[in-house]
């Protein structure tokens, strides 16, 4: 709304005026999930620092085993390297990053941006259920389906295959990050588009994907 100087505003601009007001009143209000973005390696210590302060935050990890000199160790890493997800109104950022090693809330134009609550409910869920899963270089092209059941139920992604499992690689565009979970062949459909479903083919039905479906190890 642009008022020429001099002017009064009309009822109509006040009542626009008031609408943009309260929306972002209630945006600002509104308890979402964001991405804080983190210092290199300082994810557990903004997890337990967000503890410390009673904020909602989800810190996924999974179990690498790597090799040093003549042994063999388990580490539990982050699942997106360098992300904390936190879920809180926007009033309250600042008692996120205040927190020394988080560097913002990923978002444009200087505001973070919220991320789908369903898909990360669903994904706090699935995590906390399985321990099959793992980051996969960022994915957003490939044959989408969506998982219809098992802990993800509910996520799109890109199918995939390793070895002699399925997966299912699903992407946050937000941060351009993916990660792939295991999957059961009958957990997965083809995804719906504007032109109606997408079936999976037949050899996918099958749990058999050709050699040039296959993911490299």
């Amino acid at each position: 709304m642009t008022l020429i100087p001099g002017s009064t505003p009309s009822v109509l601009e006040r009542q626009q005026s008031a609408v943009v007001s309260l929306e972002h009143e209630h945006a600002m209000s509104q308890a979402r999930w964001y991405a804080g973005y983190t210092c290199a390696n300082h994810e557990k210590r903004v997890a337990a620092e967000l503890g410390a302060r009673e904020v909602e935050h989800f810190l996924p990890m999974y179990s690498s085993v790597r090799r040093w000199k003549d042994r063999r160790v388990t580490l539990d890493l982050p699942l997106f390297p360098g992300y904390v997800f936190v879920r809180l109104a926007l009033r309250d950022r600042m008692r996120v990053v205040q927190i020394p090693s988080v560097v913002r809330l990923v978002g444009f134009g200087g505001l973070p941006t919220a991320l789908p609550d369903t898909e990360m409910e669903i994904m706090r869920g699935g995590l906390s259920q399985s321990l099959r899963a793992e980051p996969h270089p960022f994915l957003a092209v490939g044959r989408r389906v969506r998982i219809t059941g098992g802990p993800f139920a509910g996520l799109e992604g890109v199918l995939k295959r390793k070895k002699s499992s399925l997966r299912v690689v699903v992407s946050l565009e937000l941060i351009q990050r993916s990660v792939a979970v295991d999957v059961d062949a009958a957990d997965v459909e083809g995804a719906v588009s504007a032109k109606g479903a997408d079936p999976l083919p037949p050899v996918f039905r099958k749990c058999h994907l050709g050699p040039a479906a296959r993911e490299t190890s």
